[in-house]
C-alpha cells in the first residue's frame, strides 16, 4: 500500500526524532515525556504538562473551561509594516483597515485596563511593525500607569529600534524581541523583500547596550532558505547575550505554506548537535513557548518554538487583540469577537468583561494541527499581530 504525503511527512519526522530521542528528553523531565514518546509528531508535548499557569491568580472571566488562566495579552498596534517577509504577508501587501476602524490610543488603554484589572501581568506590543505607530511611546506610558501590570514588552523587526528605543525605555518598556531570519544581508533582502539588515543589527546592538539582556531574537526557519544558518546563529550566542529562538514555519493565509518547507524541532536540534554535541538543556520557565538550550561557556542561549510538531497549548496563557480591535483567543483559531464595537457601543467595564469571558470560554483545548490549519481560512500573520 502506498503512503500518503502526510504519512511520508510523519515518517520523516519520526526518523529525525529517533536519532536524537535520548538527547531531546532532558534529564529533569517528568514521566509524562515517556508517555508521549509513542507519538513522534507531538512528543514531547507541553500540552501534557500540568499547566504552570495554575499558580497565577486571575479573575474568572480570564479562565477557560480547561483550567488555563490567561495573564498575558498581545496587542497589535498597526497592520502596517516596512518589510514584506515571505512567511508573514504576500509581496503585494494586504488590504489595510481604514484608520477610523483601528483602535485609538485611548481605546487600547481602556481595553488593556480591563484585562489588567482581571489579572493580566504582561502585555506585548506587536504589529505589523509596532514602531511605525507614532503614538507608541504614549501607549507605553498609558499601559505603564495601570496598577498591577508587571511587564510591557515589544516585538519588532528592529529597523527603527535604534531611533525609537530611548523614548520607549523612558515610557516603561522593559524588554524587546527582534525578528531576524538570516545573518547574510543579501538573503535578508530576499526574505524580507526590502533592505534593512544593517539597521536591524544596529537595533540589536542598541538594545544590548541598553541592558535588555538576554535579548530575544526570533528566527523563522524555512527549509531551503535558512536552515543551514542555524549553527551560525548558535555561534553568535558565544559573544552576545542573545536568546535565539528558532521558530517552526507556521501556516497563515497567503504565506504559501506547505509541509515541505517546515524544518521540525528534532531535525533542527540534530543539525545543531552535530556541531555542538555537548549542548545543555535548560529548565524552561512557566508558560515558556521556547524549549531552551545552551552551549557551555557561551554568553547567550537558543531555543525552539515548536507550534507545529510539539504544541504547548496545554500551558497557553495568551490572548491577542488585533489592531482593528478583535479578540483572538488562539493564534490559529478563526473565531474572533470585536471589542472595538462593544466598546464603541458605550458599555461599561462589566459588560466588556462579560464579552471577553464568553470568548475565553470558547477557547479550544488545542489547535487543529498543522495540516488542518493550512487548509483553514484565516488572516495573514500581518493582520493578526506577531
Amino acid at each position: 500500500m502506498s503512503l500518503t504525503h502526510s504519512q511520508k511527512l510523519l515518517s520523516r519526522l519520526w526518523s529525525s526524532y529517533a536519532q536524537i530521542r535520548q538527547f531531546a528528553v532532558p534529564a529533569f523531565a517528568p514521566s509524562w515525556h515517556e508517555e508521549s514518546l509513542d507519538n513522534p509528531v507531538l512528543a514531547p508535548s507541553a500540552s501534557k504538562l500540568p499547566s504552570p499557569s495554575q499558580s497565577v491568580e486571575v479573575d474568572e472571566f480570564l479562565k477557560d473551561k480547561f483550567g488555563r488562566k490567561h495573564s498575558y495579552l498581545r496587542i497589535s498596534l498597526t497592520e502596517r509594516c516596512n518589510l514584506r517577509c515571505q512567511y508573514c504577508m504576500p509581496a503585494e501587501g494586504v488590504q489595510l483597515t481604514k484608520k477610523e476602524h483601528l483602535l485609538t490610543t485611548e481605546e487600547i488603554i481602556r481595553i488593556a485596563s480591563v484585562f489588567v484589572a482581571g489579572g493580566v501581568k504582561k502585555i506585548r506590543l506587536t504589529g505589523g511593525e509596532p514602531l511605525l505607530r507614532p503614538d507608541i511611546a504614549e501607549i507605553c506610558e498609558g499601559l505603564n500607569s495601570l496598577p498591577g501590570l508587571e511587564d510591557i514588552v515589544l516585538t519588532t523587526n528592529g529597523v527603527l529600534l535604534t531611533r525609537k528605543l530611548p523614548s520607549l525605555l523612558k515610557s516603561g518598556l522593559r524588554s524587546v524581541n527582534i525578528s531576524l531570519d538570516t545573518l547574510i544581508p543579501a538573503k535578508f533582502e530576499l526574505i524580507a523583500r526590502r533592505r534593512g539588515w544593517e539597521k536591524v543589527i544596529e537595533g540589536i546592538d542598541s538594545a544590548l547596550d541598553a541592558g535588555l539582556v538576554p535579548l530575544k531574537i526570533n528566527c523563522v526557519v524555512t527549509r531551503g532558505v535558512n536552515e543551514e544558518e542555524m549553527v551560525d546563529f548558535v555561534k553568535w550566542t558565544e559573544k552576545k547575550a542573545v536568546d535565539v529562538r528558532f521558530i517552526e514555519y507556521m501556516p497563515f493565509a497567503e504565506n504559501k505554506w506547505n509541509d515541505k518547507k517546515i524544518v521540525p524541532y528534532f531535525e533542527m536540534l540534530d543539525i545543531i548537535k552535530r556541531k555542538y554535541p555537548d549542548l545543555i538543556r535548560l529548565q524552561d520557565k512557566p508558560n515558556d513557548t521556547s524549549k531552551a538550550y545552551k552551549v557551555p561557556g557561551f554568553k547567550g542561549q537558543f531555543g525552539f518554538i515548536t507550534s507545529m510538531t510539539a504544541n504547548f497549548c496545554g500551558s497557553c496563557n495568551r490572548l491577542r487583540l488585533t489592531a482593528d480591535g478583535n479578540l483572538k483567543v488562539c493564534l490559529f483559531g478563526n473565531a474572533e469577537v470585536s471589542l472595538r464595537d462593544v466598546l464603541r457601543s458605550g458599555v461599561g467595564d462589566s459588560e466588556l468583561r462579560e464579552v471577553i469571558g464568553d470568548a475565553v470560554q470558547r477557547k479550544k483545548k488545542q489547535h487543529a494541527g498543522m495540516l488542518n490549519i493550512a487548509k483553514a481560512p484565516g488572516r495573514p500573520m500581518i493582520l493578526i499581530g506577531g
